[in-house]
């Protein structure tokens, strides 16, 4: 059973001596009537897009700054692209933001889009990829001085979670599976991954599922310990999070929907160069510098591979986040190739 719990305070790890690596890839890292941008038809410049003004949704995450770094390089610019950020509070509001027409792209975990095409809300289509679970990037931890010392000590314990079919709570249960735990046993809290830390010192809770930079900050604040990678088993290299649009700007605005892509695939190569990635991380993740230089960043990831991806829906249906099979290469938008 899914109870909520609260109790503030920034969190993030590396008190955890582990491999403080940068598995930067290409790749990724969770969402109608598509209006909501006033671009003009472009001409000169914009290269004929149909659009040259559009709206992107996203979270103020690690995730995204291959994004930002596509916006503040001028690599979109280069593509004859204006693109407006706008902000959103999670996935699932990102997810909303295109759905009503206010954004024509939007970044999500991806469990948003997928839940939204099993109830058939809207045409969903994946236009890009974002991120992939890197090793020791999602972890399942523990405060310094609990009785849990592994995975098979989390029955009958309180764990937390940011909600029920989130990625947090899939991969966790994937995890515990994986090692012979009946995820049925647990006590599942929901918090905010920000407020992990503060939970797990004042032993509200016995171990938490969480993400860079939470992870971090959670090992420098509380001493957290990790238990278990969260991508590891079953969810080795589990697709995290990505693009998506609406069927309706994919098929009306296909050299737009291009030279975002190429923006992008640009963009995530530069991403390999941690010193480009660390200050926007700063700027926009808003975490200080000597957390940036600590965090084990997520692969991030570009072009969409639908064999990769299908591991998405196939967990959730596994897992009864959604009730039949989603066959996810029919949602994947056009992909060009640099």
């Amino acid at each position: 059973m899914f109870t909520s719990a609260t109790n503030g305070a920034p969190v993030r790890r590396r008190t955890i001596h582990f491999a403080l690596a940068a598995i930067v890839a290409t790749t990724v890292s969770g969402c109608g009537l598509l209006g909501g941008s006033d671009g003009s038809t472009s001409s000169g410049g914009s290269g004929g897009l149909e659009k040259s003004t559009i709206k992107v949704s996203v979270m103020s995450v690690i995730d995204t700054t291959p994004l930002r770094l596509a916006a503040d390089g001028g690599y979109f610019k280069a593509e004859g692209l204006d693109v407006q950020v706008l902000e959103a509070s999670d996935g699932q509001a990102s997810l909303t933001k295109l759905i009503s027409g206010e954004a024509d792209i939007a970044f999500s975990s991806y469990q948003p889009f997928f839940s939204a095409k099993a109830k058939n809300t809207a045409d969903i289509r994946l236009v890009a990829d974002a991120v992939s679970a890197s090793p020791k990037s999602n972890e399942i931890i523990t405060g310094p001085n609990s009785s849990v010392k592994g995975i098979a000590d989390l029955e009958g314990k309180k764990v937390a979670i940011t909600a029920k079919n989130t990625a947090s709570d899939l991969l966790t249960r994937s995890v515990l599976k994986d090692h012979g735990v009946d995820p049925n046993k647990v006590n599942w809290v929901t918090m905010q991954m920000s407020n992990v830390a503060a939970a797990l010192k004042n032993k509200d809770i016995d171990a938490g599922y969480l993400a860079e930079p939470f992870l971090t900050q959670a090992g420098k604040t509380a001493g957290a310990v990790p238990l278990a990678d969260a991508a590891s088993g079953a969810t080795q290299d589990f697709p995290l999070a990505g693009y998506g649009a609406l069927g309706k700007f994919v098929t009306e605005s296909p050299k737009t929907l291009a030279a975002f892509q190429r923006a992008m695939q640009k963009a995530t190569r530069d991403a390999a160069d941690r010193a480009k990635i660390e200050p926007l991380a700063v700027k926009y993740a808003k975490v200080d510098q000597d957390t940036a230089s600590l965090l084990t960043l997520p692969t991030f990831v570009s072009t969409l591979d639908p064999r990769r991806l299908q591991r998405v829906p196939d967990l959730m249906q596994q897992m009864g986040a959604i009730p039949a099979k989603i066959d996810a290469a029919p949602m994947i938008a056009p992909q060009v190739t640099n």
